[in-house]
């Protein structure tokens, strides 16, 4: 039997983290907007509010409320703030590989500080030479003594200026088929987080460049055996990035919804609101379809993750559904607003600028259409 309600505990959640993201959340946007930069109240609020415990064990400092919590506290945040929504489903990926693959210490050592807010997550990956493609990667590590040398640079990198607990992809310098993923420190001696990008959207979203020169990593900062850290960075990347930018993706969809069907009820045009023209009301119906088939795809995919049951395609269809369908809502909502949709005034404008932040992050559309033409022919 197929369920497709919530329970009584994850709708109460759902209230919550809408709750959250129109009390703490609303009125820190404009900010963010003006000055590209996250809020540091806002870092502690959802510390408070144990936005980053969703998924950590109760052992651990954690709610251990599941996958399907988190991108429900995605998408209601992201209703309001996809930049914030983002930088909390960035958090998780920095939490992951740990929870995963991390020894007993390493998760005594950070997934308390994590679950609490007060160390803030991300995986860095993505380089110059590699990002779709991991494998063509330039970072490289060493070993020296009880110690690993990493050098390299990083790019594309979210929560990279306010993260100081960053999981990180190098291969082996002397094998480049071999690859580990290590545990960094913000202060660590070598490492820096150096130029900061100006995106688009999702503006106070920190996205930026990580340098490594001659950074020396204690051996017990490596998760899992050495060279096969390559599982361990994609199996965060492929569930829980992507089941993030799942979330993120539905927010933006529901607002852009909301706000053209709002705008559509109060224009008035030949007397009538213009929610009364047939054209209007196929964008509605175009918004609400994706809206309703987004969230069946992305929240069986949490479903099976839920269940231990392998999910990464899954995941790579909602993704690609879900941020392709959220640049078409972004643009039928300002459509639907005509000269007020290219005002800033007009929550619709970020709307668009934040749809477009959306398609390459956790994997483009393109390869999430490689992975699931691979499903497709396995």
């Amino acid at each position: 039997m197929i369920d497709f309600t919530f329970t009584e505990e994850q709708e109460m959640f759902r209230k919550a983290a809408r709750e959250f993201a129109e009390t703490m959340v609303a009125s820190k946007v404009p900010e963010m907007e003006e000055t590209g930069k996250f809020s540091d109240d806002l870092v502690k609020a959802l510390g408070e509010a144990e936005m980053m415990a969703l998924t950590v064990p109760e052992e651990y400092g954690g709610l251990d409320l599941g996958y399907t919590v988190r991108m429900i506290a995605i998408e209601e945040i992201s209703k309001v703030s996809v930049a914030v929504g983002m930088m909390l489903q960035v958090c998780a990926l920095g939490i992951e590989p740990i929870l995963k693959f991390g020894t007993e210490e390493q998760k005594k050592r950070y997934l308390p500080a994590m679950a609490k807010g007060e160390r803030i997550g991300t995986t860095a990956v993505t380089e110059a030479t590699g990002g779709s493609d991991p494998t063509g990667i330039r970072t490289s590590y060493k070993k020296e003594g009880s110690d690993y040398i990493l050098n390299g640079r990083k790019c594309f990198i979210t929560n990279s200026h306010i993260g100081d607990t960053i999981t990180i992809l190098a291969k082996d310098s002397e094998n480049p088929k071999a690859f580990s993923t290590f545990i960094m420190e913000k202060g660590m001696e070598g490492f820096k987080a150096t130029r900061e990008e100006h995106k688009v959207g999702m503006r106070g979203c920190n996205t930026g460049e990580l340098a490594l020169e001659n950074c020396r990593v204690p051996a017990e900062n490596l998760i899992g055996d050495e060279g096969k850290g390559m599982r361990v960075a994609l199996a965060a990347i492929g569930d829980v990035g992507r089941g993030g930018m799942v979330g993120c993706a539905l927010g933006l969809q529901a607002a852009c919804l909301e706000a053209s069907i709002k705008f559509a009820n109060e224009r008035i045009l030949y007397g009538k609101p213009i929610s009364y023209l047939q054209t209007i009301q196929n964008k509605l119906a175009d918004m609400k379809i994706d809206l309703e088939a987004g969230q069946l795809l992305g929240y069986r995919a949490t479903s099976m993750q839920d269940k231990g049951m392998r999910s990464s395609n899954e995941f790579a269809v909602a993704k690609y559904f879900t941020t392709e369908a959220a640049q078409r809502a972004a643009k039928m909502a300002v459509d639907i607003h005509g000269g007020y949709g290219c005002m800033e005034e007009y929550a619709v404008s970020r709307y668009l600028r934040d749809s477009f932040v959306l398609g390459p992050s956790a994997g483009t559309s393109d390869i999430m259409k490689v992975i699931i033409g691979r499903w497709a022919l396995s």
